[in-house]
């Protein structure tokens, strides 16, 4: 049984990744950290855990987090890269920003923070699994991908490899609230929300320079991507639309073919032929993909769920890798339904 711990329990990928972990069977959880809950159980704090994880929510302690096999770090950006320079032994799995980019200047640029862990993005591993599994399974410390960076890789990159497609991209993407996290702000209120529909960060969003180095590491491509995404009135799922030229003739079932031929042996990335939506992959690690013809155009379409597939789950399904375990292990198969 591994050791593990959740550092940063009480946020939503805290609490995804405490329920996956729960009924994981190779996995024992001996410690979980929150700033905010210190001292309190954490099923007082979420009910939801009553019977089922009785812990006590602690300090963060680095000595305690060493002293685990693996540790999960669900914090801030910034937050994340002072507490992993002082793990030594356990291995990390970060589900913050603070390793994902490569360049230290693109990252000070985007997160306006300086970088202070600069030694271990050279030991840090892209987190997914479908382009750098042989890594992962190398690798002391894993960059967990961003959610919105998960959905537009993921349908693009075998076009890239193939030279399908031209380098200027669109990608219109769209993401129920919970991908905004549990701070209160005002635009966040269910007022606000529900029954509304609105683009933000058009002037530039986090996680475009990480989808476009993430693909010129994999496929030695520049691409141009002009990224836009929507905040939709839901809880959870993230549906990315995709818009890209095509470089020669194609038709739907070329499409269906290359995609089905890259991810003919990947566990949770499913090739659909009509239109992938939200409901079929809310609460599993699934990432559905389409793409279709039209005009000259090739239409991209990947449906996750931004706190499974999107964070905490791509987070377990790293571990099992980075500890040889069944890849599929404490991934729910099945999505919510109704």
């Amino acid at each position: 049984m591994l050791d593990a711990a959740i550092v940063g329990v009480s946020g939503f990928t805290g609490i995804e990744l405490l329920k996956i972990l729960t009924s994981h069977k190779e996995v024992n959880i001996s410690y979980i950290a929150s700033r905010t809950f210190v001292g309190k159980n954490i099923g007082d704090v979420y009910p939801l855990f009553k019977a089922v994880c009785e812990m006590e929510c602690e300090e963060m302690d680095a000595e305690k987090m060493d002293g685990c096999d693996v540790v999960f770090l669900a914090l801030p950006h910034s937050v994340s890269m002072d507490i992993a320079r002082q793990i030594h032994r356990a291995k990390i799995i970060d589900l913050s920003a603070d390793f994902r980019l490569k360049n230290v200047n693109t990252y000070e640029k985007w997160y306006e923070k300086e970088h202070a862990a600069k030694y271990l993005l050279k030991e840090a591993v892209y987190g997914l699994p479908e382009l750098y599994r042989g890594e992962i399974k190398k690798t002391r410390i894993v960059a967990n991908p961003g959610c919105y960076s998960t959905a537009c890789i993921l349908p693009i990159i075998p076009f890239i490899e193939k030279n399908v497609i031209q380098d200027d991209i669109v990608a219109d993407c769209k993401s129920g609230v919970s991908g905004a996290g549990k701070t209160l702000r005002e635009e966040l209120q269910f007022s606000e929300v529900g029954e509304n529909f609105y683009p933000y960060a058009i002037s530039g969003h986090r996680h475009a320079p990480e989808i476009e180095e993430v693909i010129k590491r994999y496929t030695n491509r520049n691409i141009e991507l002009t990224f836009v995404p929507h905040l939709i009135p839901a809880m959870r799922g993230i549906i990315a639309t995709i818009y890209a030229n095509i470089n020669r003739e194609l038709k739907d079932e070329d499409a269906y073919e290359i995609l089905g031929e890259f991810y003919e042996d990947e566990p949770f990335v499913r090739v659909r032929k009509n239109v992938p939506q939200i409901k079929d992959v809310r609460g599993t690690n699934f990432c559905d993909v389409g793409a279709f013809v039209k005009n000259g155009k090739i239409i991209f379409v990947s449906a996750i769920d931004n706190l499974i597939k999107g964070a905490s789950g791509q987070a377990v399904q790293n571990m099992n890798i980075m500890f040889d375990i069944e890849e599929t292990e404490g991934l729910a198969p099945y999505p919510f339904y109704p």
